[in-house]
């Protein structure tokens, strides 16, 4: 660079800085791309030689003697990364993925630090709802581990779907980029970020979530936008308060969210009932689904919410906690919950009995 642009042209040295700048990182990123991509393949490889030549058949219990030998020689010749431990991993990376055009597919989104959290999972289902949502909303290592620590596939409402639903739904979203409202809706929300004190009033909670928006939103997916708080509209001359409006993009559809610090009672659905129509036949836009409803609350009864079939109004009640639960009971509760709609789908005939 001559001298006349350095001490002249501030400017121009600027702008030129500025193309250096985005040309560097480019190539960063490409190059931090491809150690990934061939890292990952490594991985995969090394996985399937050990697995088809090593642990097949008879050889099984001398064959993992045999990764014992072979972690040591491979860690005297090449170092760190090739020990008893991550040896098995990629056995295991193998047995999970057995397709490499599958792998091949997933390398440009997911580092090798994502596969060893999914390939941990031993539910095949559970494992692509974590799959394709950490794709879907670009969530990075330590997104994934909160989400699967939170049990976030157990609270989202495609859990109670049988397999057959589940699995349209997450190739719908991988493919269409379109989410359904039972990938979208989670029960129960887990909003202990906004550290609300043990008496509180709904003003409080709105005003905590607004003040930790960005957070909240993430406990909803990336996909949520927030649009309006405490929306006035008018009916029959009369002025009604809406407590959170949002837009999800991949469902294109507005969602309302009202809170109630008390038990969920059956005049909730008439007053919401009452807002989604309105946003129907005023808010909503060509080419949007019918506005959703999400009310969240301090308690609910599911025998009251199941009698009056609210999915089909649009509405879905949830329970909100101001406090992570010890997992244990979360995880019992849970479990509970998916085994009670599961029953019940049988006993409606959406899928067979055994």
């Amino acid at each position: 660079m001559s001298e006349a642009l350095i001490g002249g042209n501030n400017l121009e040295l600027q702008s030129v800085y500025d193309q250096l700048t985005k040309l560097i990182q480019s190539s960063r990123r490409k190059i931090e791309q491809a150690v990934n991509s061939e890292l990952i393949l490594l991985h995969w490889n090394i996985g399937k030689i050990i697995k088809i030549s090593v642990l097949q058949g008879e050889r099984g219990e001398y064959g993992k003697q045999t990764v014992e030998t072979l972690s040591q020689k491979l860690t005297l010749e090449f170092g760190r990364g090739f020990s008893r431990r991550n040896l098995f991993n990629m056995i295991k990376f193998y047995e999970t993925f057995p397709e490499i055009s599958i792998v091949q597919s997933l390398i440009a989104k997911l580092t090798w630090t994502h596969f060893l959290e999914l390939i941990a999972i031993n539910d095949a289902v559970k494992r692509e709802f974590y799959l394709t949502m950490c794709i879907n909303e670009r969530w990075s290592v330590r997104t994934l581990k909160d989400r699967i620590a939170s049990m976030l596939y157990e609270r989202t409402a495609i859990s109670q779907r049988p397999e057959e639903t589940i699995q349209a739904d997450l190739v719908r979203l991988r493919q269409d980029k379109t989410m359904s409202p039972e990938l979208f809706f989670r029960d129960p929300y887990i909003l202990d970020f906004l550290e609300l004190r043990d008496v509180y009033t709904e003003k409080d909670l709105e005003s905590a979530i607004l003040a930790e928006l960005e957070r909240f939103i993430l406990e909803f997916g990336v996909d949520f936008a927030f649009l309006a708080r405490q929306k006035r509209i008018t009916v029959d001359s009369e002025d009604y308060y809406l407590d959170l409006l949002f837009y999800h993009r991949k469902m294109r559809r507005l969602v309302l969210i009202e809170l109630k610090l008390d038990k969920f009672r059956p005049e909730h659905k008439g007053q919401v009932e009452l807002y989604l129509r309105w946003l129907d036949k005023h808010e909503r836009l060509p080419g949007e689904e019918s506005p959703l409803a999400l009310i969240l609350c301090a308690e609910k009864s599911s025998e009251t919410v199941e009698l009056l079939e609210l999915d089909k109004s649009g509405i879905h009640v949830a329970q909100y906690l101001t406090e992570m639960p010890p997992k244990e009971i979360l995880e019992r509760k849970l479990r509970e919950a998916i085994a009670r709609a599961q029953m019940m789908l049988e006993q409606r005939g959406v899928y067979e009995v055994g």
